[in-house]
């Protein structure tokens, strides 16, 4: 598992979507970690908001960015947890065409190197919406870190063997 020097690198155009009810981008630490990370490695941060813990506010920044053909992945930060204003992935649910249930999975594995058990909490997943990889993340810092650092930077560049999800995008809305 590593990245093939000899093949180029091909940018991935990215909507960086931050949950809160409390951030605005000033304060947005996680959404400023994931930003800085997605310019390092490479790609293109189109966009990058704050929503409202509401699933409709969600589902509209969803419907929106997966519509625009300038955006390739959509990465959320915040609401995947289990009180009752933690709504993203029901957001996910309302657009979604396939679940991509191993980045939840894995994401919870490698977090328990992190913090333990409480990894159960994280609702953290990924769909496939009519085209467009949509990741959710816990809005903390050391989650969007293990996020990044562990699954996503590997998984969103082209070159990264044996697979990567870059090399399904032309294939994502076949029939």
């Amino acid at each position: 598992m590593a990245v093939d020097e000899s093949l180029a690198f091909k940018p991935v155009r990215i909507a960086l979507l931050t949950v809160s009810d409390t951030r605005t981008l000033a304060e947005d630490t996680s959404g400023d970690i994931l930003a800085q990370r997605i310019e390092a490695a490479g790609h293109e941060l189109v966009i990058r908001e704050i929503s409202h813990d509401d699933v409709n506010e969600i589902d509209a920044h969803l419907h929106r960015w997966i519509e625009d053909e300038s955006i390739d992945c959509v990465i959320c930060t915040g609401g995947t947890g289990l009180t009752g204003r933690d709504v993203t992935p029901e957001a996910l649910d309302r657009v979604k065409s396939k679940d991509v249930p191993g980045f939840g999975e894995l994401f919870r594995w490698l977090s328990y190197e992190t913090i333990g058990t409480s990894t159960i909490q994280s609702r953290a997943c990924a769909v496939v919406a009519r085209g467009t990889y949509i990741f959710a993340l816990p809005g903390s810092n050391g989650a969007v870190k293990d996020g990044w650092d562990k699954i996503l930077i590997h998984q969103l560049d082209s070159r990264y063997r044996p697979c990567n999800f870059v090399e399904l995008m032309p294939r994502l809305r076949e029939r």
